[in-house]
């Protein structure tokens, strides 16, 4: 059987890429296709050829992939695989609209529904700009939503990481989606039962991530917080600390990986889709203290694992910082879980499963 892997770029690190670096190492033999890809700024795939739409030949294209949104599509669908029997794309927006021969299956990881066109205010707010173009953006968003919605038709099948994203795909693009919580390397990740007098933020400092409601509460409470990252918010953050709070920038995997197991806590203000940061802490022993809504609710036990906030402001996470102080948290059974639910085996036992059923109704699997 052939498989093709497709992505929609290959031009940064988040949670989206390092899902497809895992499905990249467990298919090794399968081909790897991307819009644009840039070696230094991604995942890590060895001396894997990497096949690229026309994009990649666009001075700077790499670098302002954004830019490029109208012409992925386009891109993506002329994209030539014909030859293979099996498609994963790993899809936030764009691969998912790859063409395949009618005998071949199309399994989409999808990480969300296209956010920017279907939530493009909460999307575009950090971009002061955007106001002043919101008009011509948005009947060029419109049209572009007619092709998306076409082109969601196109995946045999579609995974989802969360029920809330699950929930999306539904609601707007009309398909059903099977919920398989996106794993972590959980070797990775350090275990440690004697925490230290700190509290953990690791994020990138984008507006959506909330971090200012987690520097008002810690300004207020006077405990110590740390928190790595780096993004466009970082100044304005900064300037609102006070002295108990310490921004650490970007650190490497192996200091980020010290600084999870040590945490007392790792807080989490955004309302994420899924969140790959929660999983981590608990990988590390450590608790986490999260906005109760969104992917979290998939991934974590309120007083086993972590606590809940309600609502998006200090005064809610100092409650839940608070509560914390009260429980008893054992941390290897919050290692236990983390290792259980949602490590590399666990995921691929679950993904196997769910692509050998696709295949044998297609009888690929001979």
């Amino acid at each position: 059987m052939k498989i093709a892997l497709v992505h929609d770029y290959l031009t940064q690190r988040g949670g989206a890429e390092r899902v497809f670096e895992l499905l990249c190492k467990r298919y090794p033999e399968a081909d790897i296709f991307t819009s644009v890809y840039d070696a230094e700024q991604t995942i890590d795939l060895g001396d894997r050829i990497v096949n690229t739409t026309f994009l990649q030949k666009v001075p700077g294209a790499a670098k302002y992939f954004r830019l490029m949104a109208p012409l992925y599509f386009p891109a993506f669908r002329a994209l030539n695989l014909q030859d293979y029997d099996l498609i994963i794309s790993s899809s936030t927006s764009f691969a998912k609209a790859v063409r395949k021969k009618p005998t071949a299956r199309h399994i989409c990881f999808c990480h969300n529904v296209t956010r920017f066109l279907w939530d493009t205010e909460t999307y575009l707010r950090e971009y002061g700009d955007y106001r002043y173009f919101a008009p011509l953006i948005e009947q060029v968003f419109q049209m572009m939503r007619n092709v998306d919605m076409t082109y969601a038709q196109e995946p045999d099948l579609y995974i989802a990481n969360s029920s809330v994203v699950a929930r999306r795909i539904k609601d707007i693009y009309k398909k059903e989606a099977i919920v398989i919580n996106y794993p972590i390397d959980t070797s990775k990740f350090l275990f440690s039962d004697s925490k230290e007098e700190y509290y953990l933020a690791s994020a990138r400092m984008i507006s959506y991530k909330r971090l200012d409601i987690i520097v008002e509460a810690f300004n207020w409470l006077g405990w110590r917080l740390l928190i790595s990252g780096n993004g466009p918010e970082r100044d304005r953050l900064q300037a609102k600390a006070l002295k108990n709070i310490e921004f650490v920038g970007h650190v490497t995997d192996a200091q980020r990986t010290q600084l999870f197991a040590n945490a007392k806590s790792v807080i989490v203000a955004a309302l994420e889709d899924y969140g790959l940061v929660p999983v981590e802490a608990n990988a590390s022993g450590t608790p986490v203290i999260a906005f109760g809504a969104g992917g979290v609710l998939d991934t974590q036990i309120p007083g086993k694992t972590g606590v809940f906030f309600k609502r998006q402001t200090p005064e809610s996470l100092q409650t839940a910082l608070l509560e914390s102080r009260e429980i008893y948290w054992d941390y290897e059974n919050i290692r236990n879980h983390a290792v259980m639910n949602f490590s590399e085996q666990a995921f691929f036992s679950k993904v196997e499963q769910v692509i050998d059923q696709a295949c044998k109704s297609y009888q690929l699997l001979n």
